[in-house]
């Protein structure tokens, strides 16, 4: 028989309702699903459970708890709930944002969010003047940007966020949080450097992306970093079996990716699949977590 296990995928978790993004998460709901998971989930550290899943001695009703990219709400919000339930996670950091730095997304936002006046004048960006006058349309051209640099080249769409502001809002941990994290028990993966699609770059620079940024944590935690998350992580699109065999040359355990779906024993660990949970609470997490549980990974 196998047994299914379930990897819960977060990003951020707020400390409050953002007026701008109600749909993300905060403290209260994912303190609401939580509670849910802990009652009929048996959550385990991602290096226990895919050591026992290999072993094909994972409990019935595993999962695992796992934040991407490195927020710095994670230690600041998420942490004291996780510890609160007594709830073990996996945090993949990529590493170059750390201490100060913000992703393209992000930046994108602030440079909207913290816009003066009703006005918005990015012509020497590339852009237009755009009305701000109200919440929706001022969220509705942090869409636009978003999806407009979104389908620029990396070089390009970097050269445009730059010339948009001089400085940028920081969203993501310090190396201390980063320490904090495995001080408390957590456990620390890596996701890279910068955070780029791998299929988007040189083998050279995938492996440099891969092995630097694991370095630079480890150094931090003076621990092994064994756990990697795919930058995006679609099979085929953002990365494919070429990077597999690097994270396997260079001695990962385990990688997860983005492709829906529950690992078995079969799963091949370095392309586990997980479940996103929903951003708005927990009304329909159970059952969309059982639909996960008999999905077929892409």
């Amino acid at each position: 028989m196998q047994v299914p296990l379930s990897i819960l995928i977060y990003r951020r978790v707020l400390a409050r309702p953002d007026p701008l993004f109600p749909e993300q998460l905060d403290a209260l709901r994912f303190e609401q699903q939580l509670r849910l998971v802990t009652r009929w989930f048996r959550v385990l550290p991602l290096s226990d459970a895919v050591r026992r899943l290999r072993e094909r001695t994972l409990p019935g009703g595993a999962a695992c708890i796992a934040f991407e990219n490195g927020y710095a709400d994670n230690a600041s919000v998420a942490l004291p709930i996780l510890q609160r339930h007594r709830v073990p996670a996996t945090f993949f950091v990529a590493s170059g944002f750390l201490d100060g730095g913000c992703m393209w997304k992000d930046a994108v936002i602030d440079v909207v969010r913290s816009a003066t006046g009703d006005r918005l004048n990015l012509t020497s960006s590339g852009f237009a003047t755009y009305d701000l006058g109200c919440p929706v349309r001022r969220r509705a051209v942090i869409d636009m940007l978003i999806d407009t640099l979104g389908r620029l080249p990396h070089g390009e769409r970097l050269e445009r966020i730059r010339s948009m502001a001089r400085s940028f809002a920081p969203t993501m941990m310090t190396s201390d949080e980063v320490l904090a994290l495995h001080r408390s028990g957590m456990e620390i993966g890596a996701q890279t450097v910068s955070h780029p699609v791998l299929t988007s770059i040189s083998n050279a620079d995938a492996r440099a992306e891969i092995a630097n940024g694991r370095a630079r944590l480890q150094e931090i935690i003076q621990a092994p970093v064994r756990l990697f998350a795919y930058p995006s992580g679609k099979p085929g699109q953002d990365f494919e079996m070429r990077h597999v065999h690097m994270l396997r040359s260079q001695g990962f355990d385990a990688a997860v990716t983005s492709a829906s779906g529950a690992a078995r024993h079969d799963t091949d660990p370095m392309l586990l699949p997980r479940f996103t949970p929903p951003e708005r609470g927990a009304p329909g997490l159970l059952l969309r977590m059982a639909c996960n549980l008999v999905r077929t990974p892409a």
